[in-house]
């Protein structure tokens, strides 16, 4: 296990913080909203970048509260069929993500497969920052069950 100073001095173990990242992931993809909620800092700072007339739960959240109602939102409208991590990065107090998920879109019991990225930062051992990235274009063909013609 490495240890590194992270900004403030503080020390960060990159295993403790795989292991934070994974506990995290393992209880999203249970839909453990309770524990996902205790691995959030009640400060944080998370943005989902996808078009909002069609995902109202994505763009920017502050606070565990905001966010904890944008993942409602994303449970209301989509059942998590998978997710499974591909890639990860981490270093101190951060990590980097490339997974392939699978959510069926409740409306229309369409299938939807995409890979989204996912970059975090922890802060006393709690996720304060995170930033999801996606082909929302190709998401959205998705869910529209067309392609768009530009």
């Amino acid at each position: 296990m490495s240890y590194c100073c992270a900004a403030g001095g503080s020390r960060v173990s990159q295993g403790g913080t795989r292991d934070t990242v994974r506990a995290l992931y393992d209880a999203y993809a249970r839909r453990d909203f309770e524990r996902v909620a205790a691995f959030m800092h009640d400060d944080i700072d998370w943005v989902i970048y996808a078009p909002l007339s069609v995902f109202p739960f994505a763009g920017p959240r502050h606070g565990r509260i905001a966010v904890l109602q944008a993942m409602a939102g994303i449970a209301a409208a989509y059942v998590l069929e998978n997710y499974q991590t591909e890639i990860m990065i981490v270093e101190d107090d951060r990590a980097a993500m490339i997974s392939d998920v699978s959510f069926t879109q409740r409306a229309t019991s369409r299938l939807l497969r995409f890979r989204v990225a996912n970059f975090l930062r922890f802060q006393d051992g709690r996720l304060i920052e995170f930033r999801e990235f996606s082909n929302s274009f190709d998401v959205v063909e998705q869910v529209l069950g067309r392609e768009l013609n530009l």
